[in-house]
């Protein structure tokens, strides 16, 4: 082989890298800008804006979503200007990522360039633009398959490198949701106890550790330098969402066929030949188990499974599909040392991969429907500029207003000139979380967002006097005057029902979707 056919194998990838590069951010930008899921795609936004003019979470207001995926959208707010642009930007990047990083992980297991360059892109189709905008859960997905890459890599390389980054992309993905972090975070606990048992190594030991000890520096640091109490992160992020744990494992019963099996179906069969390697593996003999092989198999089968579990468990739409390309890539790579001369397996896995990726694309990618807006005309959209030049090139259009997202508009338009034309200190309460970034000030809202039990406490958990004193002191603290309240709120009826005294409170509904919540002098509400 001559230098000159090195070079020219070299540039070939180089330029599959580019086409990928440039398709995966593009393609996430385009469907960034189709529809609107106020709850889901404006939570964000806020947080961003807010972590930008200085309101940070756990300190400023109650969360329960990981503080990352905020403090990256800040950043970028900060770079580019607050826009919509700037604000799918961050998903778009995330699925250059993962797309990225898939090409690089199959290639460095041997996988031809161009069969990398196929099922990457693939991914990317099916990936970030299902939902368009940063999401959290999509987001720690990602890292969370990442970690699993860096996992197999430290197996596969022998680099210690990859053992120091491991955990720092755990915590990041930690930091964006805890779940399906968790369940990640075992899965590589596990396997690595067991890889160290077999084989151990003080250097690689060691980098994993010092990757550990470098990530809760840097953790530890956001916390001192923005001020926001260590108690108030733990009883937000940590305590609350696992005493609601339990209603949410719920919703993995009852075990059936169709829901587990039939419902997933194409990712099951595009790990199959996973599964085979590794139960082939396993009957040979006991020193399988403890092979780099088998933990590699084991960690990419073990996270299609954590991904169902998260799926079932969540009261999102449809977004782990993702995965597919991933799981028949990887197949491909094993076809390859195992079924080579079995060519029509290998013509299966690529049918596999193509058919889920045009199934998915055209019923959740293309019809919008993570977003709930799969019997909507896209055409009938507006574009959101009218209501602020913030969201220039937004085709707004909502679920509740499918048929006539003008009268939407209008509505939001007469609501906002209100609340800007009152000159008291107010709260903004709603899950059109633009409002206040629109019009440039703090929504000094004691929630990011409005979820009632899923996000907050309601009256008789065990943790609702502490949420219900972190909110009053925020009403006491900003010296809120009134609480505004932009409907429908998709999780709760009256945020204020339980907080407060009924003679604290004087409520008026002022339009169709706009109601005030005077705060009246009451015991409640004394500063002390």
């Amino acid at each position: 082989m001559t230098i000159a056919n090195l070079d020219f194998k070299k540039i070939n990838k180089i330029y599959y890298l580019i086409i990928l590069s440039i398709f995966s951010f593009f393609i996430n930008q385009y469907y960034g800008y189709i529809g609107v899921s106020p709850l889901d795609n404006f939570f964000s936004f806020n947080l961003g804006y807010d972590i930008l003019n200085g309101h940070y979470p756990f300190k400023d207001y109650w969360t329960i979503t990981g503080p990352l995926i905020g403090f990256f959208q800040a950043l970028l707010f900060k770079m580019f200007g607050v826009s919509w642009s700037s604000y799918i930007l961050q998903a778009s990047i995330f699925n250059f990522i993962i797309s990225i990083s898939t090409f690089y992980v199959l290639y460095k297991f041997k996988l031809n360039k161009e069969y990398c360059f196929f099922y990457s892109i693939l991914l990317s189709i099916i990936a970030y633009p299902s939902v368009g905008t940063p999401y959290v859960d999509h987001q720690s997905a990602y890292l969370c398959i990442i970690s699993i890459y860096v996992f197999i890599l430290a197996l596969k390389t022998k680099s210690k490198f990859y053992w120091f980054i491991l955990p720092v992309v755990l915590i990041m993905a930690f930091l964006t949701k805890q779940s399906p972090t968790g369940y990640f975070i075992l899965i590589i606990a596990f396997l690595s106890i067991i890889y160290f048992i077999f084989n151990f190594n003080l250097e690689k030991f060691f980098s994993g550790f010092l990757g550990l000890i470098v990530a809760g520096s840097i953790f530890a640091s956001i916390l001192i330098v923005f001020e926001i109490p260590f108690l108030s992160f733990f009883q937000q992020y940590i305590l609350y969402p696992l005493s609601i744990g339990g209603s949410r494992t719920d919703l993995l019963f009852p075990l059936e066929f169709t829901r587990i099996i039939l419902r997933f179906k194409l990712i099951h069969l595009s790990l199959l030949i996973l599964l085979i390697v590794s139960i082939k593996g396993i009957l040979k003999g006991y020193k399988y188990l403890k092979s780099d092989e088998f933990m590699i198999t084991l960690s990419l089968i073990s996270s299609a499974f954590a991904l169902i579990i998260h799926q079932l468990m969540t009261i999102n739409g449809m977004f782990i599909f993702f995965i597919i390309p991933i799981l028949t890539g990887f197949s491909h790579v094993y076809f390859l040392r195992y079924f080579k001369s079995k060519k029509y397996i290998l013509y299966l896995l690529i049918f596999l991969s193509l058919a889920s990726t045009v199934h998915y694309w055209n019923k959740y990618i293309n019809k919008r429907d993570f977003i709930d807006l799969s019997k909507a005309n896209i055409a009938t959209a507006i574009d959101a500029k009218i209501l602020d030049k913030k969201l220039n090139g937004l085709k707004w259009i909502t679920l509740g207003y499918m048929e006539n997202p003008k009268k939407e508009i209008s509505y939001l338009k007469e609501a906002m000139n209100i609340i800007k034309n009152d000159n008291k200190v107010k709260t903004i309460v709603t899950d059109y979380q633009f409002i206040s970034v629109a019009m440039s000030l703090y929504d000094n809202s004691p929630n990011a967002y409005w979820f009632k039990h899923h996000v907050y406490p309601e009256k008789g958990h065990k943790h609702f006097a502490i949420y219900k004193k972190f909110f009053i002191s925020k009403l006491k603290e900003n010296k809120i005057k009134v609480v505004y309240t932009v409907k429908p709120l998709s999780g709760d009826d009256d945020v204020l029902d339980e907080i407060l005294n009924k003679n604290c409170v004087k409520k008026i509904s002022i339009t169709k979707i706009l109601d005030s919540h005077l705060l009246l002098d009451c015991e409640d509400l004394r500063r002390k």
